[in-house]
């Protein structure tokens, strides 16, 4: 507590008082640019690797980066994805995995948690077809390789539950929207990106040397046919 309150102090004589104009605007209102979606691991912060300031993002961190699926759950995540979109008209949403996710490694052994962690293990149960996709196609994987593969088609599942939103869905059809999939390597910094027109995750400046992202159309039909890559 002792370290928290001292960076208080220096957030409040350093960078806020060289920042003032930013929180007086902040104050008047938020006008975000981007949802991300990314799991509550201490060691992933979202403004750090995107180098975003306050107000730039709107931010939904949970174990394991899952968006339930649309009526699945009363939850929040489904509420602030929609208050995202309707009320604060964002257009992009980025769903963040990475390397060494602890809710993914629990989700490969989901039997073992019911008892000792049965929140967890209900929690968990959202990503039931991450699990499936897994057990069906990845049947020689293992250790790393198979918690990587877990996370890779993790967040790809979470894509898929996005579509389920009427808010969104709809705003894709329009092509008023995008959504992308991201990995992010703790040891490495590196953020890797799925690219629907080549079925794997690849740089993100990559996507920026090809044609325009593809049509919604496009990523149903590549998403629907990619679970093994």
């Amino acid at each position: 507590m002792k370290r928290l309150i001292q960076g208080l102090h220096e957030f409040q004589t350093t960078y806020f008082s060289t920042h003032r104009e930013l929180f007086e605007l902040l104050s008047q209102g938020q006008h975000p640019r981007i949802l991300f979606i990314t799991c509550s691991d201490s060691r992933i912060d979202p403004n750090l690797i995107t180098q975003t300031a306050p107000g730039e993002m709107f931010i939904i961190r949970n174990a394991g980066n899952i968006i339930p699926a649309y009526g699945a759950t009363n939850g929040g995540e489904g509420a602030t994805v929609e208050y995202a979109v309707h009320a604060l008209g964002i257009q992009e949403i980025i769903v963040c995995g990475h390397s060494h996710c602890g809710a993914m490694k629990g989700l490969l052994q989901i039997g073992k948690l019911e008892e000792d962690m049965p929140a967890v293990y209900e929690w968990l149960k959202h990503a039931e077809a991450t699990r499936r996709t897994i057990k069906e196609h990845y049947q020689n994987y293992e250790g790393e390789a198979l918690l990587n593969a877990t996370i890779e088609e993790n967040v790809l599942t979470q894509l898929e539950n996005l579509r389920t939103y009427p808010v969104i869905h709809s705003r894709l059809k329009k092509n008023e929207m995008q959504i992308h999939g991201w990995v992010y390597e703790i040891e490495t910094g590196e953020v890797m990106e799925y690219s629907p027109a080549l079925g794997q995750f690849v740089p993100p400046q990559a996507q920026f040397s090809r044609a325009a992202w593809i049509t919604p159309e496009q990523q149903e039909r590549i998403y629907k046919g990619s679970s093994k890559r």
